[in-house]
């Protein structure tokens, strides 16, 4: 089986210096242990944010005729900014810290398949408790249990309205006048599993919608069920029949759906566009696909597909690193202690880590919409993208680390035998540390994986 240790650090991971799994076994044996960086480096949760959320609602209300609840209305904000602060910060120095490169990988790929995001305080902890609650615990299992989960979790349901979804000839539906809000089931479709052009109509989407009003979420108890909000009646969703109170048949549908042999297609290409080449080979789609369809959707054994395959391990960087691979590789390259990210106040962290990212064009936890972030290099590779990552380079490096590491010496740990000639001759000869330092991390080999 292929396995390169370089390419595991890089491709796989979030760059050098990186422990050495020493094999592809070994890397999907790490799979199967605990989620030690979750354990390492938790974050707020849900329910903890319940007390600050239904204080903010409460002096949200007060302060439209009360100037004066202004004033608490704004710290109880910035207690809930703190708390997303924190988990913020978690993520990244996961990323940064953890031994297991390919698990805070495939994290960050499957947090941005099933995107959320959060634009008000209440709300912008929406992607990491997503993230920590949903997704982490469940991607290393089935995909069945994976996309249950994510779809049944408060977060999802806040960022796609379903809570604002009604069934039409329920009780609550005609009392209050109110009908369907599809989002939740166009983009379980369209987005989470099927794919664009997959073969489902509009009439899929509105019976799944249908069959998905009841539900809710409740501050306290998370998602629950209201039948009374709940559409009567059997609903049809791609051919097959649904019917029954309660959770059972919403649970059946996305057991059904999740099945699929488009679910297995779609995802076996966008794993494989998302590790390998913005256009991978069809061979390694095709035996990540049938890993898939084998496997009923068995994670694991599909990793094992894209690992096990040869083109996986080509040694032509063909990916362009979005900004935060970028810089996660680059605070890696720098050994920048994980608690130094931890304590960082978040006016410096804004300065020197988030701000930059937005610069480059990826501003953290917040794509435009529900499809999360493109693939394709030209999105990334822009003027204006390149020059903050130069910017960055040239600028950040001596505020984090000193003294600088020697810019030959951080060429070799970030890029191991991937740093070409070319790039050590020019580093060598830079006019001082800080720019050749800066040259290393604008430079081609170390912006690709």
């Amino acid at each position: 089986m292929p396995y390169d240790p370089t390419i595991a650090a890089i491709r796989y991971g979030y760059g050098l210096p990186a422990a050495d799994p020493g094999s592809v076994a070994a890397m999907l044996d790490r799979l199967a242990g605990p989620d030690r960086a979750l354990a390492d480096w938790p974050a707020p949760n849900l329910a903890e944010t319940v007390p600050l959320v239904q204080e903010l609602g409460r002096l949200k209300v007060l302060r439209r005729n009360d100037p004066a609840q202004d004033k608490p209305y704004r710290a109880v904000a910035a207690e809930l900014m703190q708390m997303t602060s924190v988990a913020g910060r978690a993520v990244i120095v996961r990323c940064m810290q953890s031994p297991d490169g390919f698990r805070e990988r495939l994290a960050g790929f499957w947090g941005d398949h099933f995107t959320v995001v959060g634009r008000r305080p209440e709300t912008r902890i929406l992607p990491f408790v997503l993230l920590d609650e949903a997704i982490r615990p469940n991607m290393t299992g089935r995909f069945a249990d994976l996309l249950t989960a994510v779809t049944l979790h408060p977060a999802m349901l806040i960022y796609l309205d379903q809570v604002s979804s009604f069934g039409p000839a329920s009780i609550v539906g005609q009392r209050r006048k109110r009908g369907l809000n599809e989002n939740l089931a166009r983009e379980l479709l369209e987005l989470h599993t099927l794919g664009v052009g997959a073969g489902y109509g509009q009439d899929d989407v509105r019976q799944l919608a249908e069959l998905l009003t009841g539900l809710t979420y409740d501050l306290r108890r998370g998602m629950v069920f209201d039948p009374r909000r709940a559409e009567p009646g059997a609903e049809t969703v791609l051919g097959q029949v649904y019917d029954g109170k309660g959770m059972a048949p919403i649970r059946a549908a996305l057991r059904d759906i999740a099945a699929r042999p488009e679910v297995a297609a779609h995802l076996a290409r966008k794993l494989a566009v998302h590790f390998v080449a913005d256009d991978p080979d069809p061979a390694l789609v095709a035996a990540i696909e049938a890993a898939w369809v084998g496997s009923g959707g068995d994670l694991p054994v599909v990793y094992g597909a894209l690992l096990g395959h040869a083109a996986a391990w080509g040694p032509e960087l063909q990916k362009a690193r979005q900004p935060f691979d970028f810089m996660i590789a680059a605070l890696r390259a720098l050994q920048v202690p994980g608690e130094d990210i931890a304590r960082m106040g978040f006016g410096p962290l804004r300065r020197m880590v988030l701000e930059p990212m937005a610069a480059m064009g990826q501003p953290f936890k917040t794509p435009g919409g529900p499809d999360g972030w493109s693939e394709a290099a030209e999105a990334w590779i822009t003027p204006q993208g390149l020059a903050a990552r130069i910017t960055w380079g040239m600028e950040v490096p001596p505020r984090l680390v000193r003294p600088l590491p020697d810019p030959v010496d951080l060429a070799q740990r970030a890029l191991g035998p991937m740093a070409s000639e070319r790039l050590l001759w020019a580093v060598a000869r830079a006019e001082n540390m800080r720019e050749g330092v800066g040259l290393v991390l604008a430079s081609p080999e170390f912006n690709r994986r």
